[in-house]
């Protein structure tokens, strides 16, 4: 049976797009926004902007105190938090129902009016906070720029996604209040933000409250550029050997992909759930069950919007096992993606295993708002979350093994190996 939940849309005169989308299996609602600005946005020198305001947006607007979005929420029994990486950043919370309207008073507040709030002391108090953030998660944790190194090393420099979203001690130091001021101006307004209500709420009502709080706001935002230009593959291995303090041997391994959203997306996305997405998968059975010299392999495929997408693979090498030797064995299964069809079991087995994961993930509202918020921001298309099972089911053999061919190349890699440090 095909999924059918039920989408309804509409945009208001500032720009807003709202997406309401009834379920009244629980008296609980998500409010979900995706506002279109990620580290891809951020010019050199301001590394780190959009993940600093995703801070700064808890820190108190026109009419809501320092700490009080959180404090006042979770009062009402809500779930609550942000996040931001390199095409976006999402603000997200379930409420019970009766606090619906609560939560978008609130939403619009800080949406519309936070610079009301954003003062020097704010600004030097998220800073640092964002600082340790980065000391802790990245610069004193093993393994912690792998994906910061990663990134320069897939993407040119100059490119939107060579930096990550952390952002740099230098960049974020220098930061100025006039600085910030400008970037929020710049990138916050309705008309560059998606709002989805999944829940217990009807799609007339749900519209209803929102331009209650909503519509009043200015459509303040800039105009979005266009994506860059497409990159290709990488026409040469580029390496970045590490040694650190770390456990054991690690590899990153790492393709650029097309563009999200896309038919050769998919395919590539199912190559990479071939390869070490399952229990079943190629590498898994190879490396970890059959030959046991790796405790462990796992894979994701990054759906970007500026002309380019990334997959990666991640291999623990065993402790007495030669971490260059393995490599090549993961080189040779990628290799064989690009030259052998997968076989009718493999595919029953990912398009099963896709549904499974797809159905699970989108039976929670939570996940299901993100969805729609995420397909209406990017691609305009909130509908993917009763198509995609369809749309994956529909990648044949034939598309997996040409993708490989053109993008999974082992000589279109960029690997960044570490080893741990000899005592001296």
């Amino acid at each position: 049976m095909p999924l059918d939940y039920p989408i309804a849309e509409r945009t208001l005169p500032n720009g807003l797009r709202v997406i309401v989308s009834p379920d009244h299996t629980v008296p609980a609602v998500t409010v979900n926004l995706w506002v279109d600005v990620g580290s891809r946005h951020e010019p050199e020198g301001k590394t780190g902007f959009a993940h600093l305001f995703e801070h700064l947006m808890f820190q108190g607007s026109r009419n809501v105190a320092e700490g009080e979005h959180f404090a006042r929420l979770m009062a009402e029994g809500a779930r609550l938090n942000a996040t931001t990486w390199f095409d976006r950043t999402n603000y997200f919370e379930t409420v019970p129902t009766g606090a619906l309207e609560l939560a978008l008073w609130m939403e619009a507040d800080r949406h519309g009016h936070l610079l009301n709030a954003v003062n020097q002391a704010n600004l030097d108090n998220q800073r640092d906070v964002v600082k340790e953030e980065r000391r802790q998660r990245y610069d004193n944790r093993p393994y912690g720029d792998a994906l910061e190194r990663l990134y320069a090393a897939v993407f040119p420099e100059g490119h939107p996604y060579h930096h990550s979203t952390i952002g740099s001690m230098a960049d974020l130091e220098a930061a100025s209040l006039a600085d910030v001021h400008a970037f929020f101006t710049e990138h916050y307004g309705p008309n560059n933000t998606v709002l989805t209500l999944v829940g217990d709420v009807t799609a007339d009502d749900g519209f209803a409250a929102v331009e209650r709080y909503f519509g009043d706001l200015p459509a303040s935002a800039a105009p979005r550029r266009g994506p860059v230009e497409p990159l290709p593959p990488l026409e040469a291995p580029v390496r970045v050997d590490v040694d650190d303090d770390v456990p054991t041997h690690r590899l990153y391994l790492a393709w650029r992909l097309p563009v999200a959203h896309t038919p050769e997306f998919w395919a590539a996305e199912l190559a990479f759930d071939l390869l070490a997405g399952l229990a079943t998968s190629r590498l898994y059975r190879r490396l970890v069950r059959r030959e046991q010299v790796a405790n462990s392999v796992s894979r994701s495929a990054f759906g970007l919007v500026d002309g380019v997408s990334l997959g990666l693979l991640v291999v623990d090498v065993a402790e007495d096992a030669d971490p260059d030797a393995v490599e090549r064995e993961v080189l040779e299964e990628v290799a064989r993606l690009g030259e052998e069809l997968p076989t009718e079991v493999e595919m029953e087995t990912l398009h099963h295993e896709t549904e499974r994961w797809w159905l699970s993930a989108m039976a929670g509202q939570e996940e299901r708002a993100d969805t729609i918020s995420q397909y209406a921001l990017l691609h305009d298309d909130p509908q993917i979350v009763n198509t995609f099972v369809d749309r994956t089911r529909a990648v044949t053999p034939e598309q997996i093994r040409d993708v490989s061919r053109a993008w999974l190349r082992p000589e279109s890699r960029a690997v960044v190996a570490y080893r741990p440090r000899k005592e001296s």
